[in-house]
């Protein structure tokens, strides 16, 4: 059987784990494309990838036995390039946010149904061992009906460089409520993304300009750049299952530590993951939690589910699993659908801070 063959469109430090996991998977990453074609090349030396190109268009017209790409550039560009690969005849995998508006993933998923494409997003965290190790105790009945949940993803220190594409509106759709929706989006997972009904929230611009809010990663600042987005935000959605969720997502909040989890209740058990990292922001020296909390014998019991680690966040598995939902071997961790679902929760997020009253969707 012929192996899979993928092209990587765009060549930032993110596709590291694409290729790596492609690779992984047997299938063949026959080509690179970014705009900054030294980068590509860069990319394309360390893993091996025979082709390079300054442009996807160039290597789909190049590359006709490509079948599926991942789409890993500035948010802006997702729809549009997904767009583009859908109609060419590939499968695509994007990169999260999976766009930068709930019209742009609407427009996304009907592009994919109207050429019978797959269209995945790379959710990574639900592709962690403890996230499916959870979702087992879910799919079982085990928990009953998961009533409410609280995603965070929170940071002390973590503006993600000064004045670069990150922190412009225009180019990332928004701060840590799109560039950290992990947690909104593993809460959804768990609770069956019900259909949201209204949104209230509020979102804050405080350690804006102040550089000893920056996160570790090294990622440059750029001199005079734009800093027109959020650094932490609060909300709360309601569904119309009636089924609740608290979101708190941030860069810049004076938080004990870095933390990143989904607690959750429902009507059989209550559950929990977690990951809490140190001062440094590394997944190396990050620690992860996963438990299910339940009433025995009169007793309120927390048990702690022991998996395999996996220090990458699942940024791996996601992608294998694409590889694998495409050769029929696997069912898909996420769909087109739930992508909408999860980008009109940001929507209404930001809509809701900005005039100061619930946002009602659909």
């Amino acid at each position: 059987m012929a192996k899979l063959s993928v092209g990587i469109i765009g060549a930032g430090g993110i596709t590291n784990y694409h290729i790596a996991a492609y690779q992984a998977a047997g299938a063949d990453v026959a080509a690179i494309a970014d705009l900054d074609v030294e980068r590509a090349k860069a990319q394309a030396a360390e893993y091996g990838i025979p082709k390079v190109f300054d442009s996807y268009q160039k290597m789909f017209d190049a590359c006709p036995d490509i079948e599926a790409v991942s789409v890993c550039v500035p948010n802006k560009f997702h729809a549009s390039i997904s767009i583009d690969a859908l109609n060419a005849g590939r499968n695509v995998f994007c990169e999260k946010p999976p766009a930068i508006s709930a019209q742009e993933a609407i427009d996304m998923a009907a592009a994919a149904e109207e050429n019978g494409k797959m269209l995945m997003f790379d959710f990574n965290n639900r592709a962690r061992p403890e996230a499916q190790a959870l979702m087992q105790y879910i799919k079982d009945g085990t928990v009953g009906t998961i009533n409410s949940a609280q995603a965070s993803w929170i940071r002390r220190t973590g503006i993600p460089g000064f004045g670069g594409w990150f922190t412009q509106k225009a180019l990332s759709g928004g701060g840590p409520v799109i560039d950290l929706l992990h947690m909104i989006d593993l809460a959804l997972y768990f609770m069956g993304t019900p259909e949201p009904e209204w949104v209230l929230a509020a979102t804050f611009t405080d350690f804006a300009g102040n550089s000893d809010f920056k996160g570790p990663w090294g990622i440059p600042d750029v001199e005079g750049g734009i800093m027109d987005v959020e650094t932490a935000a609060h909300a709360f959605v309601r569904f119309k299952t009636g089924q609740v969720l608290y979101c708190r997502n941030s860069w810049a909040e004076i938080n004990k530590r870095e933390e990143v989890s989904v607690v959750f209740q429902g009507t059989k058990a209550g559950g929990m993951i977690r990951r809490l990292f140190g001062i440094d922001g590394l997944d190396e020296t990050a620690i992860d939690d996963c438990e299910l909390y339940v009433q025995e014998h009169g007793k309120s019991v927390n048990r702690q589910i022991i998996t395999d680690t996996d220090e990458k966040m699942g940024r791996e598995r996601a992608v294998i699993n694409f590889v694998n939902t495409i050769l029929g071997e696997e069912e898909p961790l996420s769909n087109p659908q739930e992508a909408v679902v999860l980008m009109q929760i940001i929507d209404a997020i930001y809509q809701s801070a900005e005039n100061g009253q619930p946002v009602q969707i659909g």
